[in-house]
């Protein structure tokens, strides 16, 4: 398991991004799968940088863990900002268009649908988010 901690902003995104690019093509991560992680790392880590702290600047501490079997990637996100469950927002409309539907939670919602797991807990002083996506490529 890697740890990193660091401040939540957009600035410190990318050593984020490249810390789990990194652990995954270790890990021989079909690119594909990458991507999906990749998308999903970012719209949590910018909510946490834009959000958490209501305008002030705040850390983050980011756990990666790929599993060799089942090969399974789980990253778990925490922030001593402002309590938040993302997973209670109603998900959008998708069937919207893009002019009618309301701004926001698109990205959490997008989170959702791609990993295998979400969870959230508010557990000592901070928000807990942890996402799970399974690495291999079964056929279905």
């Amino acid at each position: 398991m890697q740890e990193i901690k660091l401040q939540a902003s957009d600035e410190t995104l990318y050593t984020v991004l490249d810390t789990l690019e990194r652990e995954l093509d270790k890990n021989q991560c079909p690119e594909i799968l990458k991507s999906v992680m990749l998308i999903a790392v970012e719209e949590v880590f910018v909510n946490i940088a834009h959000y958490a702290y209501g305008g002030n600047e705040g850390e983050a501490i980011i756990n990666l863990d790929v599993i060799p079997n089942p090969k399974s990637c789980t990253i778990t996100f925490r922030d001593k900002g402002i309590p938040y469950n993302p997973l209670e927002k109603d998900d959008p409309d998708i069937t919207l268009s893009a002019e009618e539907r309301q701004i926001g939670g698109l990205g959490i919602y997008m989170v959702k649908q791609s990993m295998d797991r979400v969870e959230y807990k508010y557990e000592d002083g901070c928000n807990v988010l942890t996402i799970e996506k399974r690495l291999d490529m079964e056929e279905d």
